[in-house]
C-alpha cells in the first residue's frame, strides 16, 4: 500500500507531466491563431453592434513551410479571400502575411445565432528555416491557398520587400 508521501509524490510528477504537455501544444499552436480586428469604422456600418463585436476574434490559418536546397515554399489557407486582399512581405527571416477578410451578409434581414467565422484586418508572422531572396520571391493566389515561393539567399543581409501576388 501506497503511503500518502508517495501518493503526493506521484499526483506532483503527474502534474508536472500535463502541465509541461500543455506548453507543448500552446507553444505549437500558438504560430497558427491569428487575431482579426475590425477598424472602428468598416465597410458595413448597419451591423448590430452584438454581431460586430462577435465577428472580431481568434481563426486559425494554416499554414506549412517546406524547404529544400535551393528555396523555400510556404502554403497558407486563407479562404473567403481575394488576390488583392493580401499582402505578403519578407522582413529579415520572417514571412508576413497580412489581410483583411468582409463580411458577406446572407440577407438584410434575420440574425446570426452563431458566427464562427473570422472577419477583420489580420496579420501572420511565419519564421522562415532559412535566408532567402526577396527579389525572387513569388506568390500565387487560388482556391482559398496562398502559396510563395522564396529562393534560398547564399549571403545574408537584412532586408524588406513586398511580393506581388498573381
Amino acid at each position: 500500500m501506497a503511503t500518502l508521501q508517495q501518493l503526493r509524490q506521484g499526483l506532483g510528477e503527474m502534474w508536472s507531466s500535463v502541465v509541461e504537455g500543455w506548453q507543448r501544444l500552446t507553444e505549437r499552436a500558438a504560430s497558427a491563431v491569428t487575431r482579426f480586428s475590425l477598424p472602428s469604422r468598416d465597410r458595413d456600418d448597419d451591423l448590430l453592434p452584438e454581431l460586430r463585436q462577435r465577428s472580431v476574434g481568434w481563426g486559425v490559418l494554416a499554414a506549412e513551410v517546406f524547404d529544400d536546397d535551393s528555396r523555400v515554399v510556404v502554403r497558407m489557407e486563407v479562404p473567403g479571400m481575394k488576390r488583392g486582399d493580401l499582402e505578403v512581405e519578407v522582413m529579415d527571416d520572417l514571412l508576413v502575411v497580412r489581410g483583411s477578410k468582409r463580411m458577406e451578409r446572407e440577407s438584410s434581414h434575420g440574425r446570426y445565432h452563431v458566427l464562427e467565422c473570422a472577419y477583420g484586418r489580420f496579420e501572420r508572422a511565419i519564421p522562415l528555416p532559412a535566408r532567402v531572396d526577396e527579389n525572387g520571391a513569388r506568390a500565387k493566389y487560388r482556391r482559398g491557398v496562398l502559396r510563395i515561393e522564396l529562393p534560398k539567399l547564399k549571403e545574408s543581409g537584412p532586408g524588406l520587400r513586398s511580393i506581388p501576388i498573381r
